[in-house]
């Protein structure tokens, strides 16, 4: 299960909206438990609708910053312009953490469908998302 507020999902979504008509990503910043602490968006380097890559900046200000403060990057999200929030082959082959949540933004359909899936040797599960109406915190890089 993944847990995160209203306002982190809405700056998912915005992230990925601003992006268009590329993917647009980011990392999520939380705990072994599941529980996203904070969004950080990221420019997706690769610059295509069809595939991101996490700005290498973001990605090793985000570690660091999760070693000092006693957090983990504990997934990634990234937008599907033009189809389902489900993972593509590629999503699958480069999936880097069996313990990562993968945060996928649909904006094929309005509004965006947000879902996310553990992949375990390009095995994938949907898991449960819980919205908490907390204030968790979120960034823009």
């Amino acid at each position: 299960m993944l847990t995160l507020t209203l306002a982190q999902r809405d700056t998912m979504v915005a992230t990925c909206i601003r992006a268009l008509p590329d993917e647009g990503c980011g990392l999520l910043l939380g705990t072994s438990h599941g529980v996203v602490v904070e969004v950080v968006p990221s420019a997706n380097v690769a610059a295509s609708a069809r595939v991101y890559e996490i700005d290498p900046k973001v990605l090793l200000r985000t570690f660091r910053r999760a070693d000092e403060e006693g957090l983990q990057v504990i997934g990634v999200f990234h937008s599907h312009t033009h189809s389902g929030a489900y993972p593509s082959p590629t999503d699958i082959r480069q999936a880097p953490d069996p313990d990562w949540h993968y945060v996928l933004v649909s904006l094929a359909v309005a509004p965006a469908d947000l879902r996310s899936y553990s992949v375990v040797e390009s095995e994938v599960t949907e898991e449960v998302i819980d919205i908490d109406e907390g204030t968790n915190s979120c960034t823009d890089d």
